[in-house]
């Protein structure tokens, strides 16, 4: 009798064990087939290679093909997620260099299972991301949702992400002004098909100098869509009370308010034109002691009449000051308080591509004047002729 109680327990374990292992197994083929479904409505047909192929509504062949990876596919592309893979930490989790068998670099963003985006979320991204077909966009490969894990599989950018040279002294060298302006460009197209040219309307809501991505000949791609929002065409804002995002390229009516609309891109989109043209991180210390970040530093700068100082001193002389000046005009555009002020992508996207264009007068950030209310007549500007385009002269703001 005192042998088969143990006995008893020791069987009812292993039983218990099975069915479990079996119903985790159940859940990852229901899991990978509802993404299936929710894509093109078809199961998935094995490649044999350690993926599975789906279609998801585009066109193109293979060009729109997305696959379900095995997660031991994933584990031996990236060498079992080791340190040396590793290209950088996420507010999701990491993303590592993988290697797949045939031969094709990606790269693996491993969603930690602390990152509060649950299954439903998580296949909800996909569905999305999927959807998006743009040369300035990240494209999105493949995902893998197995043993409590959940991964994305991109294409792989070998310059990386922008800050890591924007914002390194030495390295930020090999991006002259021709290189700079083409990335702005580049953001710019990437925004105006999320905003206004796809057939879904999305807000990024974490569009930062990490979040852009650059490929060999240094073009950018818009990444990392796990906060996105999607809206529906006639939808124009939305409120929210989960803040997400990066904080310094956050709009003041998305941190105060939880008001989100296309207008928070802009604001995000402006700050980081700023750093583009300055060098700078949106929260360095900076040389005046008035200033609290970048954002007020270039205000500041424009308020007195000297905004090509905000322009980073390795560019040199022979950069285009009417072209940087135009930039630094369109990116105090975008940072404007009200956000009914701030012009749409499209705008922006004109602004900079026609220097004919006149450009209207910014009013300040929020930042400048908090409660203060300051109208147009607190400022005067002056464009003339013989000086450079966007030379300006600003009267200085005092307090009443």
């Amino acid at each position: 009798m005192a042998t088969v109680i143990p006995s008893a327990v020791l069987l009812l374990a292993i039983c218990l064990f099975c069915i479990c292992r079996r119903k985790t197994r159940q859940k990852g083929r229901n899991d990978r087939n509802d993404i299936s479904l929710l894509l093109n409505g078809k199961e998935t047909s094995n490649d044999g290679d350690g993926r599975e192929r789906i279609g998801h509504g585009g066109v193109g062949g293979d060009e729109n093909t997305l696959f379900l990876f095995h997660l031991d596919t994933i584990v031996a592309c990236t060498n079992n997620f080791s340190e040396e893979n590793k290209l950088g930490e996420g507010g999701y989790g990491p993303v590592y260099k993988g290697n797949l068998q045939d031969g094709k670099m990606v790269a693996v963003k491993r969603l930690l299972r602390s990152s509060g985006q649950g299954v439903e979320e998580f296949k909800n991204e996909i569905m999305l991301i999927a959807k998006l077909q743009h040369r300035n966009l990240v494209k999105l490969l493949g995902c893998c949702l197995e043993r409590q894990e959940k991964l994305l599989v991109y294409e792989y950018m070998p310059n990386k992400s922008l800050d890591k040279i924007l914002f390194d002294p030495e390295k930020r060298l090999q991006l002259d002004w021709m290189k700079r302006f083409n990335i702005i460009m580049g953001i710019t197209k990437g925004l105006l098909y999320l905003h206004e040219d796809s057939r879904l309307r999305i807000i990024h809501r974490d569009l930062k100098a990490g979040n852009i991505l650059l490929d060999n000949d240094l073009n950018p791609k818009i990444s990392d869509f796990g906060t996105a929002r999607l809206f529906g065409q006639d939808e124009t804002q939305a409120n929210t009370t989960i803040i997400v995002g990066t904080y310094g390229y956050m709009s003041p009516e998305y941190v105060l308010h939880g008001h989100i609309s296309v207008k928070s891109d802009i604001y995000s989109f402006g700050v980081l034109l700023l750093e583009i043209i300055s060098g700078r991180k949106n929260n360095e210390r900076l040389p005046s002691e008035e200033s609290q970040g970048l954002v007020e530093y270039a205000w500041h700068l424009w308020s007195d009449g000297r905004p090509i100082e905000l322009m980073d001193q390795s560019l040199g002389e022979t950069c285009p000051r009417n072209q940087v000046l135009r930039c630094i005009h369109i990116g105090l555009l975008c940072v404007q308080a009200d956000a009914t002020n701030r012009p749409h992508i499209s705008s922006v996207v004109a602004m900079l591509g026609n220097d004919s264009l006149s450009l209207s007068m910014p009013m300040p950030p929020l930042m400048v004047y908090g409660d203060r209310n300051i109208t147009r007549s607190d400022i005067s500007i002056n464009y003339t002729e013989g000086n450079s385009v966007n030379e300006v002269s600003i009267s200085a703001i005092h307090g009443r």
